[in-house]
């Protein structure tokens, strides 16, 4: 029997990367899941996976609520909102935007990393009183320290931590919230259309990706499925039961390397 025999998730950012390896790592475990996904073309290869799938802009509350109300119409209920779905700014710096693509990318970024999982945590919220459930969300290094990405990125991942902290007080008792702070790891990662990174893609790069390994005490980039373990401890009642309003870092001890 699995971890998570049982349970009823829903994961958003789950086309790639890490979320793609938290669902199927989910799968394993025996939850069932709510795939949230960008665009329909993404759908088929979910649903393959054995995944229900809703796709939508993280940013925009009714595509949570239709990832709940999935979860409810096919599985019963919900156990765990995993809000994974992210933007990076590939350390863009702010003397290099305008007043205007600052203001442009702050929208982006802001909503798919923070309002997207206030969204997910409210349209979960009753779901998740009724299961006794959670809330992890996906942090960042950046959430502790500076450089893990430019201002608007770091600001968002310290701005999500903050989340993490004032949810799990609000939800307490029957609902906890947590969230996993990867460090550097081989995925797509994109940033925002606004500063003409819609395309871009974290490990496109080789150079960039030798540069992160290079800062690693584990002296390599983290696969998406590193992680994945976390998200499993985070979401089970029987080995997190006492664990909320955490930030667990998974980084390969950058945070105490610099």
């Amino acid at each position: 029997m699995g971890r998570l025999e049982g349970y009823r998730a829903v994961v958003t950012g789950a086309a790639s990367g890490i979320g793609r390896a938290v669902l199927r790592r989910y799968i394993v475990e025996g939850a069932k899941v709510v795939a949230v996904v960008r665009s329909e073309t993404e759908r088929a290869a979910l649903l393959a996976e054995g995944a229900a799938v809703v796709a939508g802009d993280v940013a925009l509350y009714d595509t949570a609520a239709r990832a709940v109300s999935a979860a409810v119409t096919q599985f019963g209920g919900l156990d765990a909102y995993v809000a994974n779905a992210g933007l990076w700014d590939f350390h863009k710096r702010v003397e290099k935007q305008s007043p205007e693509e600052l203001a442009a990318a702050f929208a982006e970024i802001f909503g798919v990393n923070l309002l997207g999982p206030l969204y997910g945590a409210r349209a979960a919220l009753a779901q998740l009183r009724e299961s006794r459930g959670c809330v992890i969300v996906t942090g960042s290094n950046a959430a502790f320290l500076a450089g893990g990405g430019g201002a608007l990125y770091t600001a968002s991942k310290f701005a999500l931590r903050g989340l993490v902290m004032q949810l799990a007080r609000e939800f307490a008792p029957e609902v906890r919230v947590n969230g996993v702070a990867p460090g550097a790891t081989d995925t797509a990662l994109s940033g925002p259309a606004s500063l003409g990174q819609g395309t871009r893609a974290m490990n496109a790069d080789p150079a960039r990706m030798k540069t992160m390994a290079e800062h690693m005490l584990l002296g390599r980039v983290a696969t998406p499925e590193d992680h994945t373990s976390l998200y499993v401890l985070l979401a089970s009642r029987q080995e997190s039961a006492y664990v909320t309003g955490a930030m667990l870092l998974s980084d390969g001890g950058l945070t105490i390397s610099v």
